[in-house]
């Protein structure tokens, strides 16, 4: 049913567990993983005149923001490899995360959105993330938002 789906990651316990659902989901569709974790867009300092030295450069943002995606999309590729499921891991960077998931899940061609109901930025069970809540209403492809019955434990 479907053959590609790409599933988010933020780097929170509620996301990893998330996307260890999204695995198993994928193995049972056949189809192959995209793992994407967003970046915020590098911000200069707006509250000063002149750049303090020990703020970083674009590039060095950048750099490290690359090895923080790598990180939250490593678990992710390990288990895809451990089911024997393709798969690749990506960072992309954005000022809307929402807008970013909707735009790469269509540029790399998946047929389904995997997600968990809340991220990073939960407000327990309440209401939906905001950041789900967007990619809901903003994409095309179908979303199919994966809801944790029992908090993560603490890291």
């Amino acid at each position: 049913m479907y053959r590609k789906i790409l599933i988010t990651t933020d780097g929170s316990a509620v996301s990893k567990m998330t996307a260890c659902a999204g695995v198993s989901f994928a193995q049972q569709m056949g189809a192959e993983v995209l793992a994407l974790f967003v970046a915020p867009e590098y911000q200069y300092p707006i509250y000063v005149e002149i750049i303090p030295p020990s703020y970083p450069s674009e590039e060095e943002y950048r750099a490290a923001m690359q090895r923080a995606g790598a990180e939250h999309v490593q678990p992710i590729l390990e288990a895809c490899r451990k089911k024997g499921l393709e798969c690749l891991g990506m960072t992309a960077f954005a000022e809307s995360t929402a807008l970013k998931i909707v735009e790469v899940a269509s540029q790399q061609g998946c047929d389904l959105i995997f997600m968990g109901s809340h991220g990073r930025s939960g407000w327990g069970q309440l209401l939906l993330g905001s950041v789900t809540n967007k990619v809901l209403s903003h994409s095309r492809l179908p979303v199919l938002v994966h809801r944790l019955l029992k908090e993560p434990l603490p890291e």
